[in-house]
């Protein structure tokens, strides 16, 4: 790798997002981790392409436009427009954003297809598949169901459990069924197309250890080599979304072959819009650098079938591929029913501010796979603490002075030691962005704002400006503080860029490079006037989003998921990570209530709406999927169980304001519980 002060050549790529859905927080710890990195690097001077693309091939795009009733092409077209629009607005600045349904990536495939070809890198052989007699159509393993063999959970995947964890093949499934038409699947022959990943073992076991990866990930494909690679399936039969392999009719690429291929695809098209050498970067002899940003989930796929893949079709290998961990959101899996399943586009329409996200992931970011955790107390704590109370603080206590006082002309002194510290720690935070170790870098950013804001008490300009004769002394003590401003600017600035420009645009200074460390302020320069930057998190517009996001689970179009809960047999013990605390259980309030009226609901399949008195001065309105099992005049004067501390929901046909509580199954329901002798409306259940 080039030295910092050497121009470096750096081609760099984020994971394709798929094309079946939004973008949520979870994936947005990728994508601001490699634009913080690519900022930096671009303010160190050196030239970098950050290129990125939708995956849009495979059975579940197929399957949806079909459900939605227009093309493939129109699907995931409508989608890239969403991914677009949610990556600018967080800042993500892509040098091209493409997709890998387009013409560059199909001859790139097939050439590629070609010339592992021509190496006897390509064999074929028949194997046997579950088919979907009714589509026609082979199933992959998720689009498989069934009873798990291990723990006999119903309606799990085709390749693993969600309730025990297990994972099988998908004919180890009991009473499989297609996911697709709910047909019985059969067994049938095909041919398929292998690339001999066998063959490139020992390639692999160098290629892994040769620093590319992390020590822990190298560690982690070390695994994988304990019993032989197997030759990996490249081929999916039609019908399939996808690209034709060539000379094979009906036989199409499996999305891994040509996904990953979207890389090229996506630089080539920039190549051609910018006038760049496409071969430069991607010649087997290149000497540009190459970076991917993958989570870890998608390691197996870019530490093994990629490199080789690149190897014998004759391109470069990547200089390094850099492994993130999964997102958590207060310490737990994202969830749907918590409210902390949340897409990019709701974080936006209730936090409004991106910068907020991108300083909190980068704080918590380093350079391992270690899972991150976004605490929404602690998001909101560390925002307000850092960015207003320390960063921002800095310039709200002092720019008024020099544009009331000094008609905006600074003063600042030639020597000031707070100064000369901040800039000191330019080369430590440099390499911890480098090292994408950047919570570390943001550590020493704000210990610095620390002094930095001890300076500005220490010396009290709104003391200073009120003595006389002391204007002097005054102008000095705040152009000194916005010096530190700007240098703290200058640091944050991969974190934080649009904050930035319009403290530049306030400091009236030009875009800050790395190397304008080593500049300053200078006498007589003017700023202008200053006005007020962010704003502290509001803890409620947390609540909000969380809220609104149990609403998308609950009021789905139709209200096809009713508010009610219900409960299925247990098909075995639970993980222990899926049982709760009695804490967990005591902060759910649930009461006796009696239904003093239920109708029917116009326009509703399966809603009945209640009146439910627990005691208060009116009954409360709850909206219940119990349509198919109740006549509503039976239930009047029935006692039943609901959950009275659920927050209200606005749905299509008016606000619910709590639960009821009823069971089902495949064998009927749902039936709504009803209390023993003696209990009374406004009781507690616990």
């Amino acid at each position: 790798m080039a030295t910092a002060n050497t121009p470096r050549k750096i081609l760099v790529t984020s994971a394709l997002p798929y094309a079946n859905g939004s973008i949520h927080l979870g994936h947005l710890v990728e994508y601001i981790q490699t634009d913080i990195w690519v900022r930096f690097q671009k303010m160190q001077g050196h030239t970098v392409h950050y290129v990125c693309a939708d995956d849009t091939h495979g059975t579940p795009i197929m399957l949806r436009a079909e459900k939605e009733g227009i093309t493939p092409e129109a699907l995931i077209d409508g989608v890239h427009k969403e991914h677009t629009a949610d990556f600018s607005e967080f800042l993500v600045e892509f040098d091209n954003y493409y997709s890998t349904n387009a013409p560059e990536n199909k001859e790139l495939s097939q050439s590629i297809y070609r010339k592992l070809k021509a190496n006897g890198k390509i064999a074929t052989k028949i194997i046997e598949q579950f088919y979907d007699p009714v589509k026609n159509m082979f199933l992959p393993d998720r689009f498989i169901k069934g009873e798990c063999p291990k723990c006999h959970a119903k309606d799990q995947y085709g390749d693993s459990c969600e309730v025990c964890g297990a994972t099988y093949n998908p004919t180890e499934l009991i009473n499989a069924y297609s996911a697709v038409s709910g047909a019985a699947p059969i067994r049938k022959e095909t041919e398929h197309y292998f690339f001999k990943l066998s063959e490139c073992e020992q390639f692999l076991k160098d290629w892994t250890r040769s620093g590319t990866l992390q020590g822990e990930a190298a560690n982690k494909m070390g695994e994988w080599f304990e019993n032989g690679l197997n030759d990996w399936d490249i081929s999916r039969d039609a019908p399939y979304f996808g690209f034709e392999i060539p000379d094979a009719p009906g036989k199409y690429f499996y999305v891994w072959l040509d996904a990953p291929i979207g890389y090229m695809a996506s630089f080539k098209n920039l190549c051609q819009a910018k006038g760049l050498d496409f071969d430069e970067y991607w010649s087997k002899d290149s000497k540009t650098e190459l970076y991917h940003f993958i989570g870890k989930d998608i390691l197996y796929f870019h530490a093994l079938f990629w490199p080789a893949t690149l190897e014998f079709s004759g391109h470069r290998k990547p200089t390094q591929i850099f492994a993130h961990g999964f997102l958590t959101v207060n310490g737990e899996k994202m969830s749907k029913s918590r409210g902390t399943f949340i897409t990019a586009r709701s974080y936006l329409e209730h936090i409004k501010n991106p910068e907020y996200l991108r300083y909190y992931y980068a704080a918590k970011i380093n350079s391992t796979m270690e899972d991150i955790d976004l605490s929404l107390d602690d998001f909101v704590a560390r925002v307000n603490s850092d960015l207003v109370g320390k960063y921002i603080n800095i310039a709200s206590r002092t720019a008024g002075f020099i544009n009331k006082r000094f008609d905006g002309k600074l003063n600042p002194t030639a020597n000031n030691i707070v100064v000369a510290e901040i800039k000191a720690s330019a080369h430590a935070i440099a390499e911890s962005y480098e090292a994408r170790e950047y919570g570390k870098a943001l550590r020493e950013i704000m210990r610095l704002a620390d002094i930095a804001n001890g300076f500005v008490a220490d010396k009290a300009p709104w003391v200073i400006a009120k003595q006389e004769g002391q204007d002097e002394a005054l102008q000095q003590v705040c152009s000194d503080a916005l010096e530190m401003f700007r240098l703290l600017t200058l640091y944050l600035k991969p974190v934080l860029p649009k904050l930035a420009y319009e403290i530049e645009r306030f400091l009236n200074i030009e875009p800050l490079i790395w190397q304008a460390v080593g500049a300053s302020l200078l006498p007589a320069h003017s700023i202008n006037a200053y006005e007020h930057l962010i704003t502290r998190v509001d803890p409620k517009l947390i609540e909000a989003m969380t809220e609104a996001n149990k609403e998308n689970l609950i009021a789905t179009p139709q209200v096809s998921e009713p508010t009610v809960s219900t409960a299925a047999p247990v098909a075995a013990a639970l993980p222990e990570a899926e049982y709760i605390s009695i804490d967990d259980f005591t902060k759910v309030d649930l009461r006796i209530a009696k239904i003093v009226n239920a109708e029917h609901v116009e326009g509703a399949e399966k809603l009945l709406k209640l009146s439910l008195d627990i005691g208060e001065d009116k009954p409360r309105q709850v909206f219940a999927g119990i349509k198919s099992a109740y006549d509503p005049a039976t239930l009047v004067g029935r006692l039943t169980v609901m959950v009275a501390n659920l927050a209200p929901r606005k749905m299509k046909f008016g606000m619910s304001e709590g639960m009821v509580l009823a069971a089902s199954d495949e064998n009927g329901g749902p039936f709504i519980l009803s209390p023993d002798v003696g209990a009374k409306l406004g009781m507690r259940v616990k």
